[in-house]
């Protein structure tokens, strides 16, 4: 029977529950006891009355007995309608107009089969949400990716391991939200609409604000500048968790509109803020799945070893014979075509050795430091105290890719404007990637901003300890709308 034939009948059953008199989508439903409350308390229910609700997962049985299984998100629980037990007309209803996928109330007493399962022997029943589509039998063995993300509702309800991964997501942010307020950290929100888009090397979604008849952007980090601006106003310790937009291209790793967590503490660098970070990381870790060992994408990582550190340059030089700090943008270039990278119009120096460390972090399994970044590829972040021509910076590398970035940043707002203006530079030459010149925030830092440590982590690093690719761990991605 097609889709389109099922829909006919359960049309059907909705008219005939209109016809009975029954509102086969009430407001309200008499639930008193949770599926899981029910199965806990079995015991000691007796003869007590209770009132059972949730979505019909299967229905069979014939003549004088038909069994119902029960989801209500807490459990799956039986509930049993039999002739004598069940009022004769709510029985005749029931068999005549449920289906798999209603939602359904039944109120009755404990019951043990036969076979021993604990159930309820439902002595009435009431409609709560009549279902017109069916639920797919063999969606288990369903291939089809897309349809599988498109109906992400019906993907949660029957598969049981996404689900409980999407619970794991919930306790992944969960965990790192209590670890920074066990810190003393202030969870703040910032705009999400902004004027002048900064914090990272990325092209933003732009939009219109009719209001003020202005051009703004979709944030792509969540609110770099203006945490920084909060240390300025005098908070020691500020994080956020939220929505950032990237209009890029889509990959494993790569998303368009992702949650990320960043924040900034005063008086702490790079360095101090290595430790922090492991302590971070191992708290996710345990707290969301119990462990310290996983294996991504072929790599097998522990975080409670040490974590090494690595340093940009030497690995860059080691792989390719350059050094970063010292080549030119023609020898850049050209070492990176050799590798095999593909630019666009405008190729410059920064993008190029960005693109040759791509190719070296793939190897690299982790969880390790990465150090010693270029300042030309880091323009919110100090100089390191040892070699100006290096950013204070630190990555954490982790299967072959980075999951986590973090700064001494940069406090100096000359030095911060004359970085913006190189970004605004390279712009104008046609890298729609490179950083805007935000006077407004160099402005700010002419008030005086204390050193500081700030650091941001995505949702990449939730998909990375999954093993999935990163849309898959999203609840909704963004899909093209189906074609009618």
């Amino acid at each position: 029977m097609s889709e389109s034939d099922i829909r006919g009948e359960r049309l059907k059953k909705l008219e005939k529950l209109k016809a009975a008199g029954v509102e086969p989508y009430p407001s309200h439903s008499a639930r008193d006891t949770s599926n899981a409350q029910f199965l806990a308390g079995f015991d000691a229910l007796g003869e007590k009355t209770v009132t059972l609700a949730g979505r019909v997962m299967s229905v069979r049985g014939q003549g004088g007995i038909m069994f119902a299984d029960l989801f209500d998100g807490t459990a799956r629980t039986q509930a049993v309608f039999q002739k004598g037990e069940t009022d004769d007309d709510a029985f005749s209803l029931f068999g005549e107009t449920v289906d798999a996928g209603d939602f359904i109330e039944c109120t009755g007493t404990a019951y043990t089969t036969k076979r021993g399962e604990k159930s309820l022997l439902a002595k009435s029943w009431r409609m709560l949400s009549k279902s017109l589509l069916p639920i797919p039998e063999a969606w288990f063995g369903l291939k089809d990716e897309e349809k599988i993300l498109r109906e992400r509702y019906l993907d949660i309800l029957l598969n049981p391991e996404v689900r409980a991964m999407f619970e794991r997501r919930a306790r992944f942010w969960q965990s790192a939200r209590e670890f920074y307020l066990s810190r003393g950290f202030l969870e703040v929100e910032t705009p999400v609409l902004e004027t002048t888009p900064g914090g990272a090397d990325a092209r933003p979604f732009v939009t219109h604000h009719n209001a003020l008849d202005l051009k703004v952007y979709l944030r792509i980090c969540a609110g770099e500048l203006w945490q920084k601006k909060l240390l300025i106003a005098g908070y020691p310790k500020v994080f956020e968790i939220g929505r950032v937009f990237r209009n890029e291209g889509q990959s494993r790793e790569h998303l368009q509109d992702y949650t990320q967590l960043e924040s900034y503490e005063a008086f702490a660098d790079a360095k101090s803020g290595m430790q922090f970070l492991q302590e971070l990381y191992r708290h996710i870790a345990k707290e969301t799945y119990g462990r310290y060992t996983f294996e991504i994408g072929g790599h097998k990582v522990d975080f409670a070893e040490e974590w090494p550190e690595v340093d940009f340059c030497t690995l860059i030089q080691k792989e390719f014979g350059i050094d970063p700090l010292s080549c030119t943008e023609d020898e850049a270039v050209q070492a990176a075509k050799d590798a095999g990278v593909t630019f666009g119009d405008s190729p410059n120096k920064a993008r190029a050795i960005d693109h040759l460390w791509k190719k070296i972090r793939k190897g690299i399994s982790g969880p390790a430091f990465l150090r010693g970044v270029p300042v030309f590829l880091s323009p919110l972040a100090k100089h390191m105290p040892e070699n100006a021509a290096k950013a204070d910076r630190v990555q954490i590398i982790l299967a072959g890719s980075e999951v986590g970035n973090g700064y001494s940043e940069l406090n100096d707002p000359q030095d911060q404007f004359a970085r913006f203006a190189e970004q605004q530079a390279l712009r104008d030459a046609g890298d729609d990637e490179a950083q805007r010149l935000d006077t407004e925030y160099v402005r700010a830092l002419e008030h005086g901003m204390p050193p500081a440590f700030g650091f941001g982590v995505s949702e990449r690093l939730f998909a990375f300890l999954e093993n999935r690719p990163a849309h898959e761990t999203q609840l909704f991605p963004l899909l093209r709308p189906k074609e009618q």
